[in-house]
């Protein structure tokens, strides 16, 4: 499922001339602490929403075949069109990719200085006490 996610999350984050992508920050890391930090319901949103964004390509660009293994230009169409799709519930599966994704992203180092904020502070090993 690890591969499916990242896989999602990389076409709906891609890189760009000016951005990087959530291909560059450590996707793979943030999806293991996702995981564990997360509650039940959170995680199986991130799952369907995974699964639908997968298994629609066959909507959005008329092939049948999954989304990882589409050639990058439809790839693109695909994540625009199901993200826009007129349906309100696959629209909102993907929201939910998306905000995972976005996470990891905005909070990367490169990402906040390509807007010139600062960093984020290291996250205590413990909950403040005082």
């Amino acid at each position: 499922m690890h591969f499916l996610i990242r896989a999602a999350c990389v076409a709906l984050y891609p890189r760009t001339e000016t951005l990087p992508g959530v291909i560059d920050t450590d996707i793979d890391g943030f999806l293991r602490r996702f995981r564990k930090e997360s509650n039940g319901l959170l995680w199986l949103g991130l799952v369907a929403g995974t699964l639908i964004f997968t298994a629609t390509p066959l909507i959005t660009v008329f092939l049948p075949l999954p989304s990882f293994l589409l050639p990058r230009r439809l790839l693109d169409k695909h994540a625009d069109r199901i993200a826009s799709h007129r349906v309100y519930l696959l629209r909102q599966a993907i929201v939910v990719v998306k905000m995972a994704a976005g996470l990891c992203w905005g909070a990367h180092p490169k990402v906040r200085a390509a807007f010139a904020l600062p960093p984020y502070p290291d996250e205590p090993s413990r909950w403040r006490t005082t």
